[in-house]
């Protein structure tokens, strides 16, 4: 497995690292640098994607991203078609490398004949050993161990090169490294922006390339192995790495000026007498391309077959009755045809980009191409709420920008076009797209192409909300460790018979293949025949025809057969809250640790509301007491006295009763006043409302009040007021209101001189009363809780009163559509102002 994972390894490796290190000095690093990143993490990506892989029946990066995005077909297509456009270049690579090879050894000459041929013979063998089963998703053992044969044989002669240049032409490791100049290896470039970029490149490469995605995941047969991979595979790439450096600076040495540095591998044994060392170079590199590009064909022909052929030949067929295994050939020849036509375009493109003599330039292409994927891919794995709107959008605009930034710079577009962009508009120029320039091409098209793509894939995501269907996938790629597929069984609800679903078996997966599937399932369910077609027996043959034809058509089959399906809410309402419960928890606690330190400071601020609270408490029990023991004292005394006294005179007798009589009056005041208050609150006490005069109500209170502020020392001002203020009001209560408002500014003034201002006046459409005193005022603490039952202000004992008056005025005054508030006092900061407003009644009928 872990040889296998070495296709990676190309021509473009073999051949290609040595002119790049020439040309670019230790820039060839990043090239192995990105895979070992990624093998580093294994546990946290690569697990992940081999477990899908294996849950899902996965046969192919574009099936991975249709089956996480709701089984899209359209996505798949869209998938389909950039992979084949992005190994293309890749494949035109393989077949240059093996054309310059061969005009090496054969002395020049043939260049296309040789390409043409090499293209026909690499076909050929494709088709023969990667198209033999229809199950896609079936491991190649023969294929998988003839590359890991091919693995052990580069790795030798790239080593065996190496090791001739260091103890041979050097004569040991000293002399060579000495030889390893500072111009050699560009110091100064390294950590650049190229170098990360070029990174990046490569780790996205070793996920998103359909031939890696085919060793690395689809051909896994144990989870385990990613861990022997995990510091194996970084192991072998880092053997290869030590033999270019000395390869690269012998040539610069031994060979003459403007010798190609693609081919110091194999024109230097050559140029020195090793025919042997040579001709095993030759085989070393000739096997590296065409592992790559066998794998590549079989992976890329999958695609097409399952995504593209496939479809399309079910629709055409969908009105006639096919025979049993018809769709097999299908499938089998689309495989065949594609092969054929991947490598006729690889053949094409290598004619096109014929003077484009770098390597490493036609593989960064394909680099770049490739990583389009990654974003939907990584979002797919860990982002929820991704959708295939968003997907689609991200895919599609990256890959305009790769083709347009990169593509037909080196291919079809003029100089001219590459420079000031189409028709003169610079802003769209190739390698300086709006305005952007100062960069190199290859960091400035992965720039655009990755952030147009990741832009898009977020801003899909956040405007279309996803289809129940890609709820349930979501719920299984980001919780593939947590959640089953069986237990999805129900979510998605379809009735086909089963005599519709064998005959759909046998046609792709084979009588012998679908008898066998359909007795075990019958053995299951205790059955002779046939089995029941249970959601969970629908949705494990799906996983079994995603298999061989992806897990969009594989579902557009099923649901056809069954003729339609209806997606269970709240099934996947239950299989998204299970799913999402474990990564929610961490979340919810993170936000309940904040929430309880907010909640702690509320709860010392309760706290010290209610020991405010039961002092108040304590102040009422004792007020109310208070009020209560004076008057019924005097009526117990009094009635006591009437009782037991036998001799009192009548006009003694007729004086106790009025005392008993008046105190009597003032319970039941108090009681009153109490059950009012509770009755304006709940808005249970009936007020006749009727236009009145509120500024007469005003005046006649304050003629009222007079006579206790004369009693008491205060002088009493009645300034500025309408003459006349209609409002919708009851007179007696808005007179009520106005003269416990005077009262009270009387009653706590203690003021050397004290006085009280009474006032009046319109603003706009209302009328406000104001009452002011220069007393004590009420402190800074106590404004906030001078309205509620049985406050007296600042707690004051020595004036009377049960505090009940203020919180009376004000429901008074709220049920007259006004309201009664303390402002500032009428000098600064000392004395109390209270502002009793209404709704004038002209202005309320307008309103009305």
């Amino acid at each position: 497995y872990t040889l296998s994972i070495s296709v990676y390894c190309t021509s473009w490796t073999f051949y290609g690292a040595v002119g790049a290190a020439v040309r670019g000095g230790l820039e060839f690093v990043t090239i192995y640098l990105g895979p070992v990143l990624v093998f580093a993490g294994w546990f946290w990506l690569l697990r992940k994607l081999v477990r899908i892989g294996r849950t899902q029946r996965i046969t192919s990066i574009a099936d991975l991203l249709s089956a996480r995005y709701g089984k899209s077909e359209s996505l798949a297509v869209l998938a389909t078609a950039l992979a084949v456009l992005a190994c293309t270049p890749y494949i035109a690579l393989q077949l240059k490398a093996v054309t310059a090879s061969w005009q090496v050894i054969a002395g020049g000459g043939g260049g296309p004949a040789a390409a043409f041929w090499a293209a026909a013979g690499l076909a050929a063998f494709t088709i023969a050993f990667g198209t033999r089963s229809v199950d896609s998703n079936e491991r190649h053992s023969g294929v998988v161990a003839a590359i890991a044969v091919e693995a052990l044989v580069k790795l030798f002669a790239l080593v065996a090169v190496g090791a001739w240049v260091t103890f041979g032409l050097y004569g040991g490791l000293q002399p060579t490294l000495a030889d390893l100049t500072p111009e050699l290896l560009q110091l100064d470039d390294v950590f650049g922006p190229r170098w990360a970029v070029i990174t990046f490149l490569s780790a996205a490469a070793i996920i998103c390339l359909p031939r890696q995605f085919q060793v690395t995941v689809v051909e896994n047969t144990d989870e385990r192995h990613l861990a022997t991979a995990a510091w194996m595979f970084p192991l072998y790439l880092l053997v290869l790495c030590l033999a270019v450096l000395p390869i690269a600076a012998a040539g610069l040495a031994w060979m003459p000026p403007g010798s190609n540095p693609d081919m110091f591998v194999l024109s230097l044994p050559l140029s020195q007498g090793a025919d042997g060392l040579a001709l095993l170079a030759f085989l070393g590199g000739f096997s590296s391309a065409t592992s790559m590009v066998i794998v590549a064909c079989i992976a890329l022909s999958t695609m097409i077959s399952n995504h593209v052929v496939v479809p399309l030949a079910l629709r055409w067929r969908s009105g006639r009755q096919a025979e049993s295994g018809d769709v097999r050939g299908v499938i089998l020849n689309g495989r065949r045809a594609s092969i054929l036509a991947l490598m006729l375009l690889g053949f094409t493109y290598h004619r096109i980009s014929e003077g484009s003599t770098a390597l490493s330039s036609i593989g960064l292409i394909a680099f770049v191409g490739v990583a389009q994927f990654l974003p939907p891919l990584l979002a797919g794995l860990y982002w929820r709420q991704a959708t295939r709107a968003g997907a689609l959008w991200g895919l599609a605009g990256g890959a305009a920008v790769w083709a347009w930034a990169l593509v037909g710079p080196a291919t079809v577009l003029p100089a001219e076009v590459v420079a000031n962009g189409p028709f003169g508009w610079p802003l769209l120029a190739p390698e300086s797209l709006l305005g952007l320039t100062g960069m190199d091409p290859l960091v400035h098209a992965v720039f655009w192409s990755l952030s147009v793509n990741a832009g898009l894939l977020v801003a899909g995501s956040m405007l279309q909300a996803p289809r129940p269907l890609e709820w349930l996938q979501a719920a299984l790629f980001v919780d593939a460790f947590r959640t089953d597929a069986a237990e999805t069984a129900g979510v998605v609800r379809r009735f086909p018979a089963s005599e519709d679903l064998f005959i759909l078996a046998q046609r792709i997966l084979g009588a012998d293949a679908a008898r066998v599937l359909f007795r075990e399932a019958a053995l299951e369910q205790g059955r002779d025949g046939l089995p029941a077609p249970t959601d969970r027996f629908v949705q494990r043959l799906e996983r079994e025809l995603a298999g061989s034809v992806g897990s969009a058509s594989a579902h557009a089959m099923v649901t056809q057969a069954a003729g339609g399906e209806t997606i269970s809410l709240s099934e996947l309402m239950r299989i998204a809250d299970e799913t999402a419960q474990l990564l929610e928890y961490s979340a919810e606690v993170e936000r309940k640790s904040r929430q309880l330190e907010a909640t702690a400071a509320q709860l010392r601020e309760a706290n010290d509301r209610l020991r405010e609270l039961d002092a108040r408490k304590d102040d009422f029990l004792s007020q109310v007491s208070h009020e209560l023991r004076t008057p019924m004292t005097a009526v117990r005394s009094f009635s006591e006295i009437l009782l037991d006294t036998d001799d009192i005179g009548s006009d003694e007798a007729q004086r106790f009763v009025g005392i008993i009589h008046d105190e009597s009056r003032r319970l039941t005041r108090l009681l009153d006043q109490i059950l009012n208050l509770n009755l304006l609150e709940r808005g249970a006490l009936d007020l006749p409302l009727a236009p009145t005069d509120a500024a007469a109500a005003f005046r006649s209170a304050v003629e009222t009040t007079r006579g206790v502020a004369h009693g008491a020392g205060v002088r009493l001002d009645l300034g500025e007021a309408p003459a006349e203020a209609m409002a919708l009001a009851e007179a007696d209560r808005l007179a009520q209101v106005f003269i416990n408002l005077l009262s009270n500014a009387v009653k706590y003034n203690d003021a050397a001189e004290p006085w009280v201002l009474a006032e009046g006046r319109v603003e706009g459409r209302w009328i406000v009363f104001a009452v002011s005193d220069n007393g004590p005022g009420v402190a800074e603490r106590d404004r906030a809780r001078i309205f509620e039952k049985f406050s007296r202000g600042w707690d004051r004992t020595d004036a009377g009163g049960a505090g009940l008056g203020l919180a009376i005025s004000r429901e008074i005054m709220r049920r007259f559509g006004g309201d009664l508030a303390l402002v500032d006092g009428a000098q600064g900061a000392q004395g109390a102002r209270f502002e009793a407003r209404l709704p004038l009644l002209r202005a309320r009928a307008a309103a009305e």
